[in-house]
């Protein structure tokens, strides 16, 4: 074990982290679009709400898979390989959501298509997502060369890697329900349904946090034990978040960014301690694989290639976190009659 290979472990774990709080919304909003929008101008307000920063924010996607491969071979052979299916039904629903954004304010033939494409397009990432995760930290089985041995996506389904899609996916309707409740006029009936909608799933969302702490207690002390405390903290820190912001959220109109903040420290939080529970493992290994589990160990790249990475990496995260800046800044506020004209 290196500096390199373990700051490029949790390194990819921050891509992650940008990915799940920044897409989140994204995905969320589009989710709950067909059930607080009613008509055409409040589905347009919900892709004003997220048109200008969704490509964006795939990036740090993008860069997490690109970081998998250059740091992680091994890793993302097996997990894009063995994932296929899944990796191939999150594309296609990345790219439906792609074209309906664009396509649904300009072609008003097709337009009950397209707002039904966005649906799809956003929740096929949001719940897969999830359930890849779940896989990934519940194991799966391998041989001795690090390959995946089963039936791609049907097997690596079960009661676990369910309950890790659905709180993935109630996560991001809840930072979804929090950003259309930031960005759309008060007085719509659009903002009073995802204003009142971040309460209930920000309670479901801790119930199925409790449930998968019942899932994994047994399982987490096997992996890091010197972790121990951070991962307890952190898990009190999820719930700390996510009650503040049900605080914030009923407390009305003013409080919104505060109530968005918090679930974002929510959903960063839970990639914290999904990076602290899983380390020093990339992908575990199940009882009945041949193989053992790929670690930062076994499945990493040089030093060499690590090294000038870190180097690559300290130019260009400023420069995305600069652009985000930038993107953010010259859209804030609530949602004008402009915008929908756009």
């Amino acid at each position: 074990m290196t500096v390199f290979n373990v700051l490029w472990f949790f390194l990819i774990f921050v891509l992650i982290l940008g990915y799940f709080v920044l897409d989140g919304f994204d995905l969320g909003a589009g989710v709950l679009s067909p059930f607080v929008a009613k008509d055409e101008r409040e589905k347009a307000m919900v892709r004003a709400a997220v048109g200008p920063v969704w490509d964006g924010n795939e990036v740090w996607l993008l860069t997490a898979g690109g970081a998998l491969f250059a740091a992680f071979p091994f890793a993302y052979a097996t997990t894009f390989s063995g994932f296929y299916l899944a990796v191939m039904l999150v594309l296609f629903g990345l790219i439906l959501r792609a074209v309906s954004v664009e396509y649904a304010g300009r072609d008003r033939e097709w337009a009950g298509i397209w707002n039904a494409l966005f649906f799809v397009g956003s929740l096929l990432p949001a719940l897969l997502l999830g359930v890849a995760v779940g896989c990934i930290f519940e194991g799966i089985p391998m041989d001795m060369s690090g390959d995946y041995i089963g039936v791609p996506l049907l097997g690596l389904l079960s009661p676990f890697t369910l309950l890790c899609g659905l709180f993935g996916l109630c996560l991001m309707l809840m930072q979804g329900a929090n950003w259309l409740a930031y960005k759309v006029p008060e007085k719509t009936d659009l903002y009073k349904k995802a204003s009142g909608l971040r309460k209930p799933l920000a309670i479901v969302s801790i119930v199925l946090f409790a449930l998968l702490t019942v899932f994994v207690f047994g399982r987490i002390p096997d992996m890091a034990p010197e972790l121990a405390i951070i991962r307890y903290l952190v898990a009190v820190l999820v719930l700390v978040c996510l009650l503040m912001s049900i605080s914030f959220a009923g407390k009305g109109s003013g409080f919104e960014l505060k109530a968005f903040l918090f679930s974002s420290g929510a959903l960063a939080l839970v990639v914290v301690l999904l990076a602290c529970s899983m380390f020093p493992n990339l992908v575990v290994a199940s009882p009945d694989s041949i193989g053992p589990a790929l670690t930062l160990m076994n499945a990493c790249a040089t030093d060499t290639s690590l090294f000038y990475m870190t180097i690559i990496a300290a130019i260009g995260v400023p420069l995305v976190l600069f652009y985000h800046f930038l993107v953010y800044r010259t859209f804030k506020g609530k949602i004008r009659e402009a915008d929908l004209e756009y």
